[in-house]
């Protein structure tokens, strides 16, 4: 029989080799974990790593490396506690500017500016003189008249009051040389609702007349005078946002309508507002645009402005005598807010300034800066050269061999896009086509 202090110093050796092996798997456990959690750990890292480096578009005409690390053997990297900061590895980002073409730079001369600022404004030239329609001065003030400007004198000679019921933004807007049709359009202020008040203004006498309401009303719809017959296309619907598609005409002559309705025309393939539509050769062109567009937030007594998805595009399309709406080369870049942004000038097409595409990253709306020619001869675009800044609305002029623009919302500053003041400033330059 064992004495107690042998079953003691077994019992001993026993408790410690158990304690070893649970020690041994503890620290294997604990090994374990910390190779999974590492592991993991990497495996997050990498996954980070292509989104960090996969978010910009490879496309892009400018990317920005940012391959500033911090020195480890420099003092002044150490924080207010002494200790070394952390090193930063490279990081890359989209320059605000990326999207801005390569273009040459023109002389613009300043002209006398407009009357008033104006955002949203439309315009007409009928020889030497340019009718300059209604617009925004604010989101909370729109014009109720038109400014005058006469290309031979450069001066700002007469002023005439647009009807009460007439849309004071985002309207259809074509000329015939003499009578200038006003169609549809938003009325008031903010995102005010839209009216289907149509009229025509003889330019001769300054006397308005109604024309038949618009068979639904639209924001900016595509609007030409086109083989004797008013053409409204596109556009958006009555909430602002939605694109239509839908395509009337009205038989007019000498600023009257000659049928009392509107008539169905083949729907433009693409729906949209800010676009230009433009008649030449006997063949209609609408050119860029964009679906959807700031909305009246619900519930505002206002109908103040609220955000909303956007799609900028470059799409031509051109409608000839088969009525067939065919596929031309798209702009350089998408291109909206361009109505009236347009002038012919032999037998090309030239637009100035516009919005393109949001930032991808800030989401901000970009301006356009650049002056586009659509030869009609070739159907091919070039970018010819620099507005004295970007811009969106402009209205543009020709006269004479100069090239004119006045009014819009132009850019924060030359390093950033983005809108900012709403201005009335004319420029011009002259003209010089290859």
């Amino acid at each position: 029989m064992a004495s107690p202090t042998t079953r003691f110093l077994h019992h001993h050796s026993h408790y410690s080799s158990a304690s070893k092996i649970l020690i041994f798997f503890c620290l294997s456990a604990f090994l374990a974990l910390a190779l999974i959690a590492n592991l993991f750990r990497a495996s997050l890292s990498t996954h980070y790593l292509a989104i960090a480096t996969n978010w910009v578009d490879t496309n892009a005409p400018l990317l920005i490396p940012n391959l500033t690390a911090i020195p480890h053997n420099n003092n002044n990297n150490k924080g207010k506690d002494g200790k070394i900061a952390k090193r930063r590895g490279p990081e890359r980002f989209l320059s605000a500017t990326f999207a801005d073409l390569p273009a040459p730079e023109w002389h613009w001369k300043q002209m006398p500016s407009a009357p008033v600022p104006r955002l949203d404004g439309y315009s007409i030239q009928i020889k030497n003189m340019f009718y300059v329609f209604a617009g925004y001065a604010n989101l909370d003030h729109v014009h109720s008249h038109v400014d005058v400007f006469d290309f031979s004198s450069n001066k700002w000679v007469d002023q005439i009051k647009m009807p009460k019921e007439m849309a004071h933004s985002h309207l259809g807007i074509a000329s015939d040389g003499r009578y200038i049709y006003i169609i549809s359009g938003q009325y008031g202020i903010q995102c005010s609702g839209p009216t289907t008040a149509s009229f025509s203004l003889d330019t001769a006498t300054k006397k308005w007349k109604p024309l038949p309401p618009l068979p639904a009303p639209r924001y900016a719809p595509a609007t030409q005078l086109w083989k004797g017959r008013l053409h409204v296309m596109g556009g958006s619907k009555e909430n602002r946002h939605t694109p239509g598609i839908d395509h009337w005409s009205l038989a007019v002559k000498d600023g009257e309508a000659l049928e009392q309705q509107w008539r169905d025309e083949v729907p433009i393939p693409r729906g949209g507002p800010h676009r230009a539509c433009i008649a030449v050769n006997d063949r209609l062109f609408v050119i860029g645009g964009q679906e959807g567009d700031f909305m009246a937030k619900p519930g505002s007594p206002i109908f103040k402005c609220s955000r909303r998805h956007e799609v900028v595009y470059g799409d031509v399309y051109m409608l000839d005598e088969e009525m067939k709406w065919k596929i031309l080369p798209a702009m350089p870049k998408p291109d909206s807010h361009i109505e009236c942004a347009w002038v012919i000038v032999n037998n090309s097409i030239i637009i100035t300034g516009g919005t393109t595409e949001k930032h991808p990253v800030t989401k901000r709306m970009m301006l356009v800066g650049e002056v586009f020619q659509f030869r009609l001869d070739t159907m091919k675009w070039s970018v010819i050269g620099k507005l004295p800044y970007r811009i969106k609305t402009t209205l543009t002029g020709f006269w004479d061999g100069w090239l004119y623009f006045t009014s819009g919302q132009r850019d924060r500053g030359p390093d950033n896009p983005q809108p900012k003041q709403v201005v009335g400033e004319m420029w011009r330059t002259k003209l010089h086509l290859s």
